[in-house]
């Protein structure tokens, strides 16, 4: 979701006088933990760990996470960036009701202050000689002063430095740089689980790095009392027990001229059932985009938001009430929406693992509570929210975009995705290996918006017309009505994504084609690296004697079901539709209903429910929906 403060790097710092400890580095990430965790008398196990829960132990090229924080341990710089209003997105109507159109939300200011756990690389600097460049871009000089911010919150406690990874429990909660000490204890404890457990894993520039099991590791409870890191949870704050919440309410307040901001009262499940979680990323830092939330004049709101560093969590909204959040009201009246710290591209290129496993845990919570289906036809990003009109269509925002790792959020759900079927089962699942796919975008540098972005890990295959690396990309209608689909990072008309399924149209040698838009659309997809999987299901096809099939952006009941007082919201279809001999994977059934809730008070809000039946389906990047009466469903095996 469009918010504020993108970053972009300013001048980078020269490099200084190399030392004799920074020329004898090793270049293997594997060697360097270990040399760092000798030099600065760090358990390896524990340099290891908290590595993890920061970056998966990814350098990412030198590029800064979505806080400014750099390399394998983090290392947060944002000291280094300026801030800058941001326009990468859709300018979208949050609230998605035509009936009562919002004017896009004013910009908002940059924070007066960079908080001291943004700004962590001037210590390690100070620390170990480095310099701040060599900080961001050399992954062993970055690990070092990773090990030596350790080291030094260790004697900071008056801790020794001691060999028994279960003393640094209070060095580890202080490293994630939280003021809440439920957040500084979700993160210590997901180190030390770890760290019990054990890991491995093949890095996206080919490092191979393992961290051992280290079993039946206690942790020193005397911490828990010193740091203040006994955990409570506020009342009524609806998170699982084992992540870090609390509860930061958004406005909700009457205005002048009978208006109200910024949300609407509800009684879900009650009213209706909550069938979808939208993922999204706030194009901005934490506590600015929570102070947004804050402001009842601001034309936008969500339930929770996850910080990037640690994965703490904000709940401003219950989830009985509906949020102005996804652009699209059918969908905003029967979802809960999720924030998360960062950038869809500038600036910001990766996410934290601590804020993915937060965010997963968080929305298993939800899902089971809400009978939410683990699936990527219910668990929506931004961008696979439909357009609730032909006019709406080009609007609609983009985010978490094609750098967020959907196979490994699912992985951290407990929900897999894993393939269902043979070699030419008819329908197919996408998944690119995330860490070697690595297509060509462009528009990650403001300043520069038509150089290309650095080669980065994603989950998402291109499109094309024919099958051929040379080809065009396929149409999009509705996001460029006469001109072609684009390679920004921005432009999604001509990507699937990891999860997404479809139904096979052809297949040519390397190459298969899906049916995607009401067109044939080629990807890549040899069997020696594999961009799909088999998915087996049900698929949608037009009705004999029925030449094209419309699709809708939300499931709108007919007008008979209107009762007196409530306007009759018109059934309309977007610019697209699908022709006989076509397939699209059939996600289940879609309620037909409209949610009444234009004042402020909710006992004057209702549910209107229809008896036209509609179906969910993956039509191109975004879900849509068609009536059951066009389609018959077949099994596609």
């Amino acid at each position: 979701m469009r918010r504020l403060l993108a970053i972009s790097l300013v001048a980078l710092l020269p490099l200084s006088n190399v030392s004799a400890a920074q020329a004898q580095q090793p270049a293997d990430r594997q060697q360097a933990f270990a040399a760092a965790a000798e030099e600065f008398q760090v358990p390896e196990s524990v340099l290891l760990g908290v590595s993890y829960l920061e970056s998966r132990w990814e350098a990412h090229a030198g590029l800064p996470s979505s806080d400014a924080g750099f390399g394998p341990m983090h290392l947060t710089d944002a000291a280094a960036f300026t801030t800058s209003n941001h326009h990468g997105e859709g300018e979208e109507d949050a609230r998605g009701d035509d009936s009562r159109p919002l004017a896009p939300p004013a910009e908002q200011p940059a924070p007066a202050e960079i908080p001291a756990s943004l700004r962590t690389m001037e210590r390690a600097a100070a620390l170990t000689g480095e310099s701040h460049e060599r900080l961001r871009t050399d992954d062993a000089a970055n690990i070092r002063g990773g090990a030596a911010l350790l080291a030094d919150y260790q004697k900071a406690l008056g801790a020794p430095l001691s060999d028994d990874p279960g003393q640094w429990y209070g060095a580890v909660a202080r490293y994630s740089g939280a003021e809440e000490s439920g957040a500084a204890r979700f993160f210590a404890d997901e180190v030390f689980s770890l760290i019990e457990e054990g890991a491995a894993r093949t890095t996206d520039d080919g490092q191979r790095v393992t961290l051992p099991a280290v079993p039946g590791l206690e942790k020193i409870e005397k911490w828990l009392e010193r740091l203040g890191l006994r955990q409570t949870r506020p009342d009524g704050v609806e998170c699982p027990a084992s992540i870090s919440c609390e509860w930061i309410p958004a406005a909700y307040q009457q205005l002048p001229d009978d208006d109200y901001g910024h949300y609407d009262l509800a009684d879900r499940p009650k009213s209706q059932k909550v069938d979808y979680i939208i993922i999204h990323d706030m194009e901005g830092y934490f506590l600015p985009s929570i102070r947004l939330n804050q402001d009842p004049n601001y034309g936008a709101s969500w339930h929770y938001s996850v910080r990037s560093a640690d994965g703490h969590i904000a709940q401003h909204i219950k989830t009985k009430d509906v949020a102005w959040q996804a652009g699209n009201w059918y969908i905003n009246a029967k979802s809960v929406g999720i924030e998360h710290e960062g950038f869809l591209a500038e600036g910001g290129a990766w996410y934290t693992e601590a804020m993915y496993r937060s965010s997963a845990r968080l929305v298993r919570y939800l899902a089971l509570k809400h009978g939410v289906p683990l699936d990527r036809a219910h668990i929506l990003g931004h961008d696979n929210v439909p357009g609730t009109l032909p006019t709406t269509v080009r609007g609609m925002h983009e985010d978490p975009g094609p750098f967020w790792d959907w196979a490994h959020y699912f992985q951290l759900m407990g929900a897999p995705l894993h393939p269902f079927g043979g070699p030419r089962s008819g329908s197919v699942m996408i998944k690119p290996d995330f860490a070697t796919n690595k297509p060509y975008f462009y528009g990650c540098d403001r300043k520069n918006p038509e150089a290309a972005c650095p080669p980065l890990p994603a989950g998402t295959v291109w499109l094309r017309t024919e099958p051929r690396q040379d080809a065009p990309l396929v149409k999009d209608i509705g996001k460029h009505p006469t001109g072609e689909s684009l390679y920004s990072v921005y432009d999604h008309s001509a990507r699937a994504s990891t999860g997404q399924r479809f139904a096979v149209a052809e297949r040519q040698g390397d190459w298969t084609a899906i049916w995607y838009l009401g067109q044939k659309a080629w990807f890549h997809n040899p069997a020696d690296a594999p961009t799909a999987v088999p998915s087996m299901g049900l698929v949608v096809t037009p009705k004999a004697g029925k030449a094209t099939v419309p699709v809708y952006g939300r499931a709108y009941p007919e007008q008979e079901a209107y009762p007196a007082g409530v306007p009759y919201q018109a059934v309309t279809p977007l610019q697209y539709t699908f022709s006989a001999g076509e397939k699209y994977t059939l996600a289940g059934p879609a309620a037909t209903e409209y949610y009444r809730a234009v004042t402020f008070n909710l006992e004057d809000h209702q549910v209107v429910r229809g008896r036209t039946k509609y179906l969910e389906i993956q039509f191109g990047h975004r879900v849509m929906f068609v009536k059951a009466d066009d389609v018959q469903v077949t099994f596609s095996g």
